[in-house]
């Protein structure tokens, strides 16, 4: 992915998004969002975006109270495994930024890392790629040397990405041009929803 695509995956996901699981498997951590704007909505489903980090992987929350970070109590550190569904509204998105990443260590009180890399430490990240999400409740930081991005029915690459976003932006131009008697909190809240 190019630095437009990432910028774009951060607009995606700060509007309206939650990140809703985790799933650590070996070497590969995949995080789930929903409510993200891309594509167009069908009945039976909602926006989705999967990233996934593999090859020297690591995850670390940062936290000031140790029940913000509960879900990390149920990882199988023998096997590196681990499963959990949440939601946790996202406050910002950044990718591969040293400068942002400081401010975790000021703005929280503790942190916890799990990483197949023995000698991992948060403080001198080697990977080629990380991701840094801050919630209301927490700051995490996940990467490796591999970042993938999938929709539920592909994995993205640059124009795909730009094609689900113009899909997600026309549904929002469409659905405020007519009146809704269901109405899409997406669309409600957004930044860019039309003054009355």
């Amino acid at each position: 992915m190019n630095t437009r695509s990432l910028k774009l995956i951060r607009e995606v996901l700060i509007n309206s998004g939650k990140w809703t699981s985790l799933e650590i498997s070996q070497d590969s951590i995949y995080l789930q969002f929903r409510d993200v704007e891309l594509g167009t909505p069908r009945a039976d489903e909602s926006f989705s975006l999967a990233v996934r980090f593999a090859e020297d992987s690591f995850f670390t929350a940062f936290y000031s109270n140790i029940w913000d970070i509960d879900f990390m109590s149920k990882y199988d550190f023998k096997n590196h495994l681990l499963s959990e569904e949440f939601k946790f509204n996202i406050k910002e998105v950044k990718f591969i930024d040293f400068e942002y990443l400081n401010t975790f260590f000021y703005n929280f009180k503790k942190e916890k890392s799990v990483s197949v890399v023995e000698d991992f430490d948060i403080h001198n990240i080697r990977s080629d790629f990380f991701m840094i999400i801050e919630t209301d409740e927490i700051g995490i930081v996940v990467g490796g040397n591999q970042m993938d991005f999938f929709s539920p029915f592909e994995r993205l690459d640059d124009a795909s990405l730009r094609e689900l976003s113009n899909q997600w932006m026309l549904y929002f131009l469409k659905y405020h041009q007519k009146r809704n008697l269901i109405k899409d909190p997406m669309c409600e809240n957004h930044p860019l929803k039309p003054k009355k």
